[in-house]
């Protein structure tokens, strides 16, 4: 089952409208403090509860609450382990028609996958046990008890359903609220590592104007059926969800690369700055599929798969002797990923950014040391460092990024706010900047080999753009005799390199002529950024022994000819302590906000692609740089 492009569709057009769920439920972590009906965040007081569901105003109640009493979801134990997969069974069950013929391949028109997965060492238990629960509370909603002999083959059919169809709701910040069920308008779209389309969630209150919202799209994707399945179902057969629902988390799907009528659409179901190995992983245990797309079977690897798991590896003596490397590589990856990964954990669950940042650099910047190989001059040690677009060594800049963010506030909350302490702060917000500007410069080289990772892009220059207008706009400067006045002198709206300064001024974002030009205003952006980064990166960076080996966060041509990495690598020699005085802090001022409204506006186009003009992420973003303007 696949869905197809019934006509050619541009870049940043919407495939479908908004689509309501199926079935769907919240988080346990959210029942508290999220409507179960729309999913909005909850104005206290709730109104009052049904069967421990809460909601925000009484359309939502209405709508949702009969379902919710109905469906027995209020008898499921109360330790019952990914309850919301439950609770979104058992409310399908409610739509569900009086026969099924195709019980164990199709209910509702969805693939339920009940063979796989009930032979599955990784689902089998949880399947059946689940559908034990939703039986035995369905049971007990009538008055009666669960028998042993009782068939629980529908249950496990429709669990086998969500476990296969689910997808993860997220909010604007990226939280995962809870899972929905769509109907096969968007269940039917495939998974691929090099997708061309990608969607977004619509989480509004009843009648509130969403974000993002267009009832008037069309569908232009049609269903495609193989032989063996034809006949089974009609995609148009089950697209009204169950009966009563009137609100819930809506979803569009949007192309973010063009599509040729006839063309195959896809979406991705995992994170695509990972490499094959992991990326094949998740899908195997979460959907119990190997990926065969374009990307995954192409040998040899393409140029991003390459650059997300390499390792960089110095020794003069290994390089003489002709030995294999890779089995050297692999063992020093495996390491190094173990000791980042627990870093980041820790971080995350003891909350210690200082002790973050000095772990994740020390690794970062002194690699790790693989000892006792033997080689044609006996025993020898050889280093191996992550390569900078390494996706731990990603994953290790958008940390740090956090890290150093939180020591600034930190410091700020629990140090006297004399000019010292003012300074210490600004220099954590400063290296913050750097990680943030670095980390959307690797992912941007990247994003010009695989187009499909966009959606990261967004973030990333999003997040580079603000870090920077953060340091623009501090009154640090003022220390320094720099007024925020200062920053009067750069021409709003203006940019006398590239156009997008003047595509955000005439308030068009991307129009469909723009976007059919959409890879040269990409080019011209990156050009320009490139020539003002050199005018303020050195400041941005000082102090920071990693990113100081970094010459530019946007020019990364030196890494074609570096095979491996020299022990004595350092790109700052040169003039590293430039002079202090006013004249040259305003320059590097004045560039930073400039690269940091290019940053801001370039993360507008992006997620328009991906996410239409209206979208909250857009929004948002053109918000921020109004904000900041006036």
């Amino acid at each position: 089952m696949e869905m197809r492009a019934k006509q050619d569709i541009e870049i940043g057009d919407d495939i479908t409208p908004p689509l309501l769920p199926l079935s769907f439920s919240l988080h346990d972590s959210f029942l508290s403090s999220h409507c179960s009906s729309c999913f909005s965040p909850l104005s206290f007081p709730p109104l009052p509860h049904h069967y421990g569901s809460l909601y925000c105003s009484a359309p939502c109640s209405s709508s949702h609450s009969p379902i919710s009493s109905s469906s027995a979801e209020s008898f499921l134990p109360l330790t019952c382990p990914r309850s919301s997969d439950l609770r979104t069974a058992l409310r399908l069950l409610l739509s569900l028609p009086s026969t099924c013929p195709h019980l164990h391949r199709f209910t509702n028109g969805l693939l339920t996958n009940y063979l796989k997965l009930t032979s599955s060492p990784e689902f089998a238990a949880q399947i059946r046990q689940g559908a034990i629960a939703m039986a035995a509370a369905r049971k007990l909603r009538k008055g009666l008890s669960l028998d042993q002999s009782d068939d629980v083959l529908l249950e496990e059919a429709v669990l086998c359903l969500v476990v296969t169809n689910a997808v993860e709701v997220q909010d604007e910040s990226g939280r995962s609220l809870g899972i929905a069920v769509y109907d096969p308008s968007f269940s039917w779209i495939n998974h691929s590592c090099s997708p061309n389309a990608c969607y977004r969630f619509i989480v509004s209150p009843p009648n509130a104007t969403s974000f993002g919202e267009d009832s008037g799209s069309a569908l232009l994707i049609v269903p495609s059926v193989s032989e063996e399945n034809f006949g089974v179902c009609s995609c148009s057969e089950y697209n009204k969800g169950t009966e009563g629902y009137k609100y819930g988390p809506k979803i569009m799907v949007r192309s973010i690369k063009r599509i040729k009528k006839g063309e195959e659409v896809c979406v991705s179901y995992t994170d695509l700055l990972q490499p094959k190995a992991m990326r094949q992983s998740y899908l195997w245990f979460n959907h119990q599929f190997t990926c065969s797309c374009s990307r995954c079977t192409v040998f040899p690897s393409t140029f991003v798969d390459h650059a997300l798991e390499e390792i960089l590896a110095s020794n003069p003596s290994f390089s003489s002797a002709g030995l294999d490397l890779n089995l050297y590589r692999d063992e020093a990856n495996k390491k190094l990923s173990h000791y980042v990964d627990e870093t980041i954990t820790e971080f995350l669950l003891v909350g210690d950014p200082e002790s973050c940042c000095k772990k994740l650099e020390s690794v970062l910047e002194g690699g790790f040391h693989v000892e006792q190989l033997e080689s044609e001059d006996g025993k020898s040690r050889l280093n191996c460092k992550f390569h900078p677009f390494n996706h731990i060594a990603l994953n290790s800049y958008m940390t740090l990024a956090s890290a150093y963010r939180i020591r600034s506030s930190d410091f700020l909350a629990f140090q006297s706010k004399t000019d010292e302490s003012q300074l210490k702060a600004f220099e954590m917000s400063r290296i913050s900047a750097g990680y943030s500007l670095l980390l959307a410069g690797a992912t941007h080289y990247l994003f010009c080999s695989e187009s499909s990772l966009i959606v990261s892009a967004v973030n990333f220059w999003k997040q580079a753009g603000e870090s920077l207008l953060t340091i623009a706009g501090s009154s640090v400067w003022n220390l320094l005799g720099l007024p925020k006045s200062e920053l009067s002198t750069v021409v709003k709206y203006k940019c006398s390199e590239c156009s997008l300064m003047d595509i955000f001024g005439a308030k068009s974002i991307l129009n469909q002529a723009e976007r059919t030009n959409f890879e040269n205003i990409s080019s011209d952006f990156l050009a320009c950024v490139r020539s003002a980064s050199p005018k303020f990166w050195r400041f941005l960076i000082h102090g920071c022994h990693y990113l100081e080996t970094f010459k530019d966060p946007f020019d990364f041509r030196w890494l074609a000819h570096a095979h491996c990495v020299a022990e004595d690598v350092d790109f700052i020699k040169e003039d590293s302590n430039c002079e202090h005085h006013a004249e040259w802090y305003t320059n590097a001022r004045t560039h930073i906000y400039k690269v940091g409204m290019h940053c801001l506006v370039y993360g507008v186009i992006l997620a328009h692609i991906c996410y239409g003009q209206n979208s909250h992420l857009t929004t948002h973003v053109l918000n921020h740089v109004e904000n900041f303007v006036h």
